[in-house]
């Protein structure tokens, strides 16, 4: 058993957002048992290890809900920068289908590292990019993550329309449905573990309505639920997939995803910018999830989504970083960002900063269907990050400790990093990696896939 004794606070964002000052929280193996304040008698056991979180915020880890980790290697591309997205997408194709087993294993290193560096436990991968010859891309993915320590929701994702076909992408990365159908069955049976507390499991995810066919749509949606999986995709990120699916459908996105059976508590959508009010009514009253992505829709000029509305509505909404080429991979900014953006777009209607860490906890873990993650409270995993509220930056800064990651931020990495209760990060760094090391082998990968 772990006890993390006399924290400063302990924010739980539990049913009641109870904040929990100068307490204690006792661990048994990967699940929370108890918060509370009774150290002294938790302490006096000599079978509990202690951690001493004198002076230290608890916070409960981060859940990203939309990720592009193979997007890491191309992150700073001067010829991609000011792009908006169908052409960078366009131009993006050149490169990414160059990926393999290499590249996903180096970025997935990379990007889930930074994530779990700045307090992010659980991340979903959203990786539709499958090369013909590429390897074993999912099995190089939870290498990294199990290296890491860190949950990860890897998706199987697709595409079956090229460019020939009036897609976006080049013929070489995109697949026939049968080969689709075959991989998102093996990727499911060989990884996903739906059990409490679980550490790998699968989604599957066809890329977005302009580069898949509906033939493909509809026949993952029914294999997903065969399979007892969730369900992915972009969905109303830009005004020209609106007008893609309007000329080619004769509807608005989220009615052609709806005609494909596309609806659902076990689906989510990354972006949804541009839904209509009705569109909202319609995703609340049927459970269907949305991953915001405010640094990502900011960079690419997409669009502000209306996260005050979905939120009234009762919308399920997550945050989510998208790739470090567009968005970031690090949620610490995209909880901080999201704060700003909608304050600035919405004034006294926007979510509070305490709002926007429930969305990244809470609301991301409903988009997962993790009941056993999202809050810090007994009986759930013990996920968690800790903050020095005596380091420099956090001067003055301590009078709302709840609202603290959104209305001032933190510019530096979380203290340390708990993962089913174990550390990940330890003062800033990560504990089962050498971030040097790391560095010197990725580089000649990156060098031959960039070339």
């Amino acid at each position: 058993m772990l006890l993390i004794q006399n924290a400063a606070a302990i924010v739980t964002c539990d049913n009641t957002d109870t904040v929990y000052h100068n307490a204690s929280m006792l661990i048994n193996g990967r699940e929370i048992v108890a918060i509370g304040n009774a150290t002294a008698a938790w302490a006096a056991d000599a079978h509990i290890e202690t951690f001493n979180a004198q002076g230290m915020a608890v916070f409960p880890g981060l859940i990203n809900t939309h990720h592009h980790l193979y997007q890491t290697f191309s992150r700073n591309m001067p010829a991609l920068q000011n792009m908006e997205l169908f052409d960078w997408l366009k131009a993006s194709y050149l490169i990414w289908q160059n990926l393999n087993e290499d590249v996903a294993y180096y970025s997935s290193l990379a990007g889930l590292g930074e994530l779990l560096k700045n307090g992010c436990t659980t991340s979903a991968d959203h990786h539709y990019v499958f090369p013909h010859g590429a390897g074993d891309i999912t099995a190089a993915q939870f290498a990294a993550s199990e290296l890491l320590g860190m949950r990860l929701h890897a998706a199987r994702g697709s595409m079956d329309v090229s460019k020939k076909d009036g897609g976006l992408p080049p013929d070489s990365v995109v697949e026939t449905i049968d080969q689709i159908l075959k991989a998102g069955e093996d990727a499911v049976h060989r990884f996903h573990d739906s059990s409490r507390f679980s550490m790998k499991q699968v989604f599957l995810a066809p890329c977005s309505p302009f580069s898949v066919s509906a033939e493909l749509l509809r026949a993952t949606a029914l294999q997903a639920r065969e399979l007892g999986v969730r369900l992915h995709t972009h969905l109303a990120e830009t005004r020209d997939e609106e007008a893609y699916t309007l000329e080619r459908f004769g509807m608005r996105p989220l009615a052609y995803m709806e005609n494909v059976g596309w609806l659902g508590s076990d689906v989510w959508y990354a972006h949804g910018i541009h839904f209509n009010d009705q569109e909202l009514t319609l995703l609340a009253q049927t459970g269907t999830g949305v991953a915001h992505c405010p640094t990502s829709n900011m960079k690419l000029a997409s669009g502000v989504a209306c996260l005050p509305e979905m939120l009234a509505q009762g919308v399920t909404v997550g945050l989510a970083a998208d790739s470090s080429t567009c968005g970031s991979d690090n949620l610490l900014e995209e909880l901080r960002v999201g704060f700003l953006l909608h304050r600035l777009s919405s004034s006294s209607k926007a979510p509070s900063a305490y709002d926007m860490l429930k969305v990244a906890t809470r609301g991301s873990a409903q988009l997962l269907g993790r009941t056993d993650l999202g809050s810090l409270e007994a009986g759930k995993a013990a996920d968690f990050f800790l903050v020095d509220l005596e380091r420099f930056a956090c001067i003055g800064a301590c009078d709302d400790i709840a609202a603290l990651p959104g209305t001032v931020g933190l510019k530096a990495p979380a203290d340390y990093v708990f993962v089913n209760g174990r550390m990940a990060v330890e003062q800033g760094c990560l504990c089962t990696i050498d971030e040097k090391e790391t560095v010197a082998k990725s580089k000649p990968v990156l060098e031959r896939y960039r070339a």
